[in-house]
């Protein structure tokens, strides 16, 4: 840019900044112009830009040329050779089964697995094949959690007590926080695996027991109906899943508790004038 030119262009930012009645007044027209002419004999590209130039095919063909000689490098490269090589390798894909389709491993008990099964069928009692598949996923899903700290255990012995200096070098502290920083996030997972299980299934449960007392009660009322009457009565008979047995027990056990209440106004909550008995001496 010629020195006239940047000369104009301060006077009109010192024009513009300027404040007053003695702001200088300038003719836009005159200004472009003024631009106009002083450019008008200078190159639309700076002194030797052409001779720097860089030619489009000369990128390509170097380009080329790496792609080559990284695809001939990797022919070369075969990964670890050593043993100590390969078992620090192998720790990449460490398999502690927390996400494979195989719930027992190789190493664990079988019959433990299925104790531990028996004992969670034995608390949830599932009652539908839903249920049963819901109180399956807390079986696997708890059995994967238990994994995790003889998992962790395990890494940190096998970083504390090398058997040699070289297993000390292919595996350390570091490598052992490493793995178990992937396990924890896999135990969290898991955790939010068993929870939203245990969630769904303790309200299907809630959901069906709420439906069998109400249909129980409704037999029960049914059953006694039909003894009022001298007349047989099936459960079967009005849509009922229940047994004869299971409805008159259900009948039984509400008289009972009908005759509890009615107990527990007359002794707790009559006055005691009212209550059987009662003697103005004592009081």
């Amino acid at each position: 840019m010629e020195k006239g030119l940047i000369t104009d262009i301060a006077y009109l930012k010192f024009a513009q900044l300027s404040g007053g009645s003695n702001k200088p007044q300038v003719n836009p027209g005159r200004l472009h112009a003024m631009t106009k002419s002083r450019y008008s004999n200078m190159s639309a590209l700076p002194v030797g830009l052409p001779d720097r130039a860089i030619d489009r095919s000369q990128i390509d063909s170097a380009r080329a040329h790496r792609a080559a000689v990284n695809r001939a490098n990797a022919q070369h490269s075969t990964g670890p050779r050593t043993e100590a090589g390969k078992q620090r390798s192998s720790l990449n894909a460490i398999r502690h089964g927390l996400t494979g389709q195989t719930v027992v491993l190789p190493s664990e008990d079988p019959a433990a697995y299925e104790s531990h099964r028996r004992q969670f069928f034995a608390e949830y009692q599932p009652a539908t094949p839903t249920e049963s598949q819901l109180v399956q996923e807390l079986i696997d899903t708890s059995w994967r959690l238990n994994r995790i700290p003889l998992l962790e255990a395990d890494l940190l012995a096998r970083a504390a007590n090398p058997p040699s200096e070289q297993a000390r070098i292919d595996f350390d502290i570091v490598d052992a926080h490493r793995l178990i920083a992937g396990i924890n996030l896999q135990g969290t997972r898991l955790s939010r695996q068993f929870q939203k299980a245990l969630d769904k299934l303790r309200q299907i449960q809630a959901e069906r027991q709420d439906r069998e007392r109400r249909d129980l009660k409704d037999a029960a009322a049914l059953l006694e109906l039909y003894k009022h009457k001298q007349q047989t009565w099936e459960p079967a008979d009005h849509g009922f899943v229940f047994t004869k047995q299971q409805v008159e027990r259900a009948s039984e056990r509400m008289r009972r508790q009908n005759e509890a209440r009615h107990v527990e106004y007359v002794r707790f909550h009559l006055p005691p004038q009212m209550q059987p008995g009662y003697d103005k001496r004592t009081y």
